[in-house]
């Protein structure tokens, strides 16, 4: 017989640690009431109101950083101090993507509320994701975090002038082309979606089938002691790993689960582009190297070899990122399809850490690549938010002007703008100075580490070819004296808090790099 759950059992849930993601997502309600409840000149309530959601989760993960009691829901949701950076930077996305929506809302009159209750809902999702410690868990959050992109994608679509006037259309030319290409993303990001969706819960099956659990801790277990050894149990295993690394490759748009990215990264609103560009990262990353440390680090083919069967795969596909995203992002003529080939190739560059993981003969090396990611990620979140707020800037209302062309002479008509976007690509490209550069220094130590040679090579050598494509840009800002320059029609108030904030994220990862890596030191596997 069913039993209500009593105070004292919930209390063993220890649902305090895992307050931050839960309240995220509580939220949701009470943005969506404020947005009911106020009149038309009082709309900007509701931004306020997710701002306001998003420090007071913010305050709670700090307070909860890296608390004693490491588990939460019956040992299903994880807290360590890798949880709660990950969250940090979830949190951060969001912050900074809403600073980026109002005024690009109201220009492509598409001002819903619901647009904000949808990004707080896909932000706890990314946090639950990098806190998962249970399989069923993790597919939960990994929809929770999917479902509201897949609509956000789509947003453009909501304009209330082109529904009513859908019935009047005579041909398709008469609809507005970034309307078009909103509903196109959304699309395909959702059906693309779908399929990794149903890799990832087949490959669970699998390993549950193999190890009889869906728990981390006891899928490690199980592994060393009667997985290694047993023909099919070992074959269903790391059947179902490899399916769960497509349903998550797909997330982190790794090659070759990479075709949906440049299509949705361009057809989208500009700033959930931004954002999803980090935050489906963060999430993605954050279960996929919980999974592999944490329940399939020993997945081998026999007791006696020391690097997990998965290694070589991961590396494959590592290295297939890294050359398709930075060769294909040279011939990218317009800045969000090449930001998108970029994201791409930084992709790569963190499955290098990824990878290094299974190499379990190097020391202490889960420490040291989930630091590595921890740190890449926080990096990334101010370098791509800020180059996407500059894309934003400069775009028009109509979606158009984000070509390489439009950014040519920029310097001549507003010099912050064109300093700010030389500050990210350099940091895209991994400069000294820059957060960029420590991320990547860390990446390719963790790869070293873990004896990766080919792969860290690999890795240095796109980074060269990636620096072409970044500093065009620069080129054009800064050597086209014969064109007056963008007059950034974008560049809100808001927007220009979010490209200030980012640039000082940025630099101060790169420079004050004690700061950080006091920070990530307290991550330990």
């Amino acid at each position: 017989m069913f039993e209500a759950p009593t105070l004292d059992t919930l209390w063993g849930y220890n649902l305090s640690i895992a307050l931050p993601a839960i309240w995220l997502a509580s939220s949701v309600l009470i943005v969506l009431l404020i947005d009911l409840f106020t009149g038309e000149e009082r709309k900007h309530w509701t931004p306020l109101a997710a701002l306001a959601a998003i420090v007071i989760a913010f305050v709670l993960q700090m307070l909860n950083f890296a608390p004693e009691e490491t588990t939460a829901f019956g040992g299903m949701f994880a807290a360590d101090a890798f949880t709660s950076i990950l969250s940090i930077v979830a949190l951060g996305t969001a912050f900074l993507a809403i600073l980026l929506s109002g005024d690009y809302l109201k220009k492509a009159n598409i001002a819903h509320g619901e647009f904000y209750a949808l990004l707080l809902l896909t932000t706890s999702g990314a946090m639950f994701m990098a806190s998962a410690n249970n399989l069923i868990v993790m597919f939960v959050a990994l929809e929770l975090l999917s479902i509201p992109l897949y609509i956000l994608a789509a947003f453009r679509a909501t304009d209330p002038e082109h529904i009513s006037r859908k019935s009047g259309l005579k041909s398709v030319g008469d609809i507005d082309a970034s309307i078009l290409k909103s509903e196109e993303s959304g699309m395909k990001y959702f059906i693309l979606g779908a399929f990794s969706s149903a890799f990832f819960v087949y490959g669970a099956a699998f390993i549950y089938g193999a190890t009889g659990t869906t728990n981390l801790q006891e899928i490690f277990a199980a592994v060393q002691s009667s997985v290694i050894g047993d023909q099919s149990a070992t074959f269903l295993l790391l059947a179902g790993a490899g399916m769960a690394v497509v349903g998550l490759g797909f997330k982190v748009a790794a090659v070759p689960f990479h075709m949906w990215t440049p299509d949705v990264y361009e057809g989208a609103p500009t700033p959930i582009t931004a954002y999803m560009s980090v935050a489906a990262k963060v999430g993605g990353f954050g279960a996929l190297l919980r999974l592999m440390i944490t329940g399939l680090q020993h997945a081998t083919v026999s007791a006696d070899v020391n690097v997990a069967a998965w290694v070589i795969t991961i590396q494959v596909i590592a290295a297939a990122t890294l050359i398709i995203g930075n060769v294909v992002a040279i011939s990218q003529a317009n800045v969000k399809r090449m930001l998108a080939y970029s994201s791409i190739a930084h992709a790569g560059y963190i499955l290098m850490a990824v990878a290094a993981v299974g190499v379990t003969s190097a020391p202490d090396i889960a420490t040291t690549a989930a630091q590595a990611v921890a740190v890449y990620l926080l990096a990334y979140m101010f370098t791509n938010i800020g180059a996407f707020a500059v894309v934003q800037a400069i775009e028009n209302k109509d979606g158009s002007g984000t070509n390489l062309e439009d950014f040519a002479g920029l310097f001549n008509s507003k010099p912050l703008l064109a300093v700010a976007m030389t500050i990210f690509m350099l940091s895209l490209t991994g400069i000294p100075l820059t957060g960029g550069f420590f991320g990547k220094w860390l990446v390719f130590g963790a790869a070293v580490k873990a004896d990766l040679i080919i792969l860290a090579v690999i890795g240095v050598l796109t980074s060269v070819i990636s620096a072409f494509y970044y500093m065009r840009v620069v080129v054009k800002m800064f050597l086209r004296d014969d064109v007056e320059g963008n007059p950034a029609p974008g560049a809100t108030r808001s927007v220009t808090m979010a490209i200030y904030a980012s640039m000082a994220g940025v630099l101060i990862t790169g420079i004050a790099v004690p700061l950080v890596t006091n920070l990530v030191n307290k991550i330990s596997f």
